[in-house]
């Protein structure tokens, strides 16, 4: 059998909109309460997809803000991102569009595979950012958009699966970016 293709995906967004929770839950299977912020975690899982085995290796990012410096290594052997709002927080949203426009400036080429999420969406009644809002942003940033909660593990698998999805499609690996993948 060939070797695992390796792909490795940045996680992005603000302080506490849950891109480790989002990464722990897809990695591990569980939700993570309460932990100290993050400065920067690394997980792997090996994903199959379309027939191909991959290691996934995620890089959950310190959370950002729209003055925050955009790390080169950010830019260097990424081949996906996933950036992450609240749907509680307008502003979370605000700064995935700066972190955007950061990252097309840093990697020179706005033909990214990127996946723009939603998460906290079991937080109904605090609701700040309407889907609508996320997926008129998604459009216009040439992004798939999901919307999720990790607490519930709603949609979280998904997120890994598009973002996958969209980097082998980018890379003409794919006929169709919507094969499901099969987690191992």
């Amino acid at each position: 059998m060939p070797e695992a293709k390796k792909r490795k995906v940045a996680l992005m967004g603000s302080r506490s909109v849950g891109k480790s929770s989002l990464a722990i839950q897809f990695v591990q299977g569980q939700f993570v309460d309460h932990y100290e912020p993050t400065i920067e975690n690394t997980f792997n899982k090996k994903v199959n997809l379309h027939g191909s085995e991959y290691e996934l290796y995620l890089v959950d990012t310190a959370g950002q803000d729209e003055y925050s410096i955009m790390p080169p290594e950010y830019s260097v052997d990424v081949h996906g991102y996933v950036l992450v709002y609240s749907i509680d927080s307008m502003k979370s949203l605000e700064v995935c569009q700066t972190l955007h426009e950061k990252l097309i400036d840093l990697i020179g080429n706005n033909n990214v595979p990127i996946v723009l999420v939603g998460n906290k969406c079991d937080l109904h009644a605090d609701r700040q950012v309407s889907s609508e809002e996320g997926r008129r942003l998604a459009a216009e940033i040439k992004a798939v958009f999901l919307e999720t909660s990790a607490k519930n593990n709603q949609n979280v698998a998904d997120v890994f699966h598009k973002v996958l999805s969209e980097m082998e499609k980018d890379s003409g690996t794919l006929d169709n970016g919507e094969k499901k993948c099969v987690i191992s």
